[in-house]
């Protein structure tokens, strides 16, 4: 034990144990926001997936919203567990137009990126607008993502759209916090005759 704690292999806490560190070869996931498209698309070519669920639903009023169509209408939903060298470390829910998801199926979801299957259905994607927030796992989110309910996940929430400012894609997204980085590159601008950061 004395060697792991000298190599940096593990943490040792008084009154609570002795416990590994997570291997550099489990580097988190980068995604910066500049360029969040072509990151996004990286991030998918070089992470593992698995498709849980897949098929047709009618839109809730918050999925009807971010896509830009009527409740009720019939979306494409997908489940998926995203895993970098083995490790799980995102559960990704996705919902396209109807129109859209009939051109790609349930093993193109499993072999390649969303986005490049958007991009193969002629869809010109342009930009994304998203929120970051905290959550805590729930017993399902947890049992997938090898954590305890109740740990904390990030939870994203993204609208991809196209050239025309048309949502083509709404996904909510967990992420394990050890594993995902989220980079941001500020610069400074004058706004209102004030210097502010901006992104």
């Amino acid at each position: 034990m004395e060697r792991l704690d000298r190599e940096g292999l593990v943490v040792r806490y008084r009154g609570k144990g002795t416990f590994p560190i997570a291997s550099n070869e489990n580097s988190p996931v980068e995604a910066s926001i500049s360029g969040v498209i072509e990151n996004l698309i990286a991030m998918g070519l070089k992470t593992e997936v698995k498709v849980l669920d897949f098929g047709y639903v009618a839109a809730s009023a918050e999925v009807a919203l971010a896509l830009g169509v009527e409740p009720g209408m019939q979306v494409q939903k997908a489940i998926r567990i995203r895993s970098h060298r083995g490790t799980p470390f995102s559960l990704l829910t996705t919902y396209v137009p109807e129109k859209i998801g009939r051109t790609f199926s349930e093993n193109d979801m499993a072999s390649r990126p969303l986005l490049l299957l958007l991009e193969r259905a002629g869809a010109k994607v342009a930009r994304a607008e998203q929120s970051i927030t905290a959550k805590l796992a729930t017993p399902n989110q947890s049992g997938l993502l090898n954590m305890e309910p109740g740990d904390a996940l990030l939870c994203i929430r993204r609208t991809v759209l196209d050239e025309n400012d048309q949502p083509v894609e709404y996904i909510e997204g967990f992420y394990c916090p050890d594993t995902y980085e989220h980079q941001m590159s500020l610069g400074r601008k004058t706004y209102n005759n004030k210097r502010v950061w901006d992104a």
